[in-house]
């Protein structure tokens, strides 16, 4: 069975184990498997860099996630990194070699673009150091997973810079203004344990056990209504910034729709009937 390559939105033969794992070169960046029904697991595959996200990772990021949007198949996207870190930053070394006309022109965030308006459910899974433009990567997603051991920060101060991929915004809204500006200023490191407390974690693991924890809640939502989450999500994202009067109407309008829906009739007769429902995404 042939899917979209990674690296692009054209078919290229790129070819699927009968486990569902995608058959690629051990030297990808970015490693796309199929671990559970409705699931899509993308690992950072940078182990000797600490998964340092370079322009490779952005783009191969970028066009799996807008492959995987409109595989029909696929319900839930995890993010993770191997080698027991999520992704300690940017790449310093390309940085080090690079201006501000060089780096406008590469017009660097229309690649998390694809992964901030992702309408499908993205969970990431937090080993060891999430920081910089990996704390930023860890933000993109829905729900973050992270093991009790993780860290998340930005440390960008440090090299005379500052986040530039969303990290002080996405960070100011999960955590507020005044831990973020610590956090900011300083470029200390927020254990994952108090990262919890103060909203930017979803939910702990123990060491070594984050992806496991992430890959159960994929499968948990990828037997839920697609249909229901896409508008769930798209509530809570677009209503987040709303004044509150607005926020409360796109979520009337969104619940509205779904009672013309297949899966809402599924769901009401499963419920009624005593039985799971099998949701069709329709």
């Amino acid at each position: 069975m042939k899917f979209n390559s990674i690296t692009g939105g054209s078919t290229s033969g790129t070819m699927w184990d009968g486990m569902g794992n995608k058959m690629s070169e051990a030297t990808d960046v970015v490693i796309e498997t199929r671990p559970a029904d409705g699931v899509a697991l993308l690992e950072l595959n940078r182990p000797d860099a600490l998964n340092a996200v370079n322009m490779d990772v952005r783009q191969k990021l970028a066009a799996s996630a807008d492959s995987l949007v409109e595989d029909p198949d696929i319900r839930v996207i995890v993010i993770a990194g191997r080698g027991g870190n999520f992704a300690a930053g940017s790449d310093v070394k390309v940085f080090a070699q690079t201006g501000a006309g060089s780096l406008l022109a590469q017009r660097m965030h229309r690649y998390w673009e694809s992964l901030a308006h992702c309408p499908k459910p993205v969970i990431a899974a937090v080993e060891g150091y999430a920081l910089g433009g990996g704390c930023e990567l860890a933000m993109h997603a829905d729900i973050i997973v992270a093991a009790r051991t993780a860290s998340f920060g930005q440390p960008e101060i440090k090299l005379g810079l500052m986040p530039g991929a969303g990290g002080t915004q996405r960070l100011l809204r999960a955590i507020g203004k005044y831990k973020t500006m610590l956090l900011a200023l300083t470029g200390e490191m927020l254990p994952a344990t108090e990262a919890e407390k103060y909203g930017l974690v979803s939910r702990l693991s123990e060491e070594g056990e984050a992806l496991e924890e992430a890959l159960k809640l994929a499968r948990k939502i990828a037997l839920m209504s697609a249909l229901a989450a896409e508008q769930i999500k798209e509530a809570v994202m677009y209503g987040e910034d709303a004044p509150l009067e607005t926020a409360l109407r796109l979520e009337r309008k969104a619940f509205q729709l779904l009672f013309d829906t297949e899966d809402k009739r599924e769901g009401i007769d499963a419920f009624l009937t005593k039985r799971k429902p099998a949701f069709k995404g329709r």
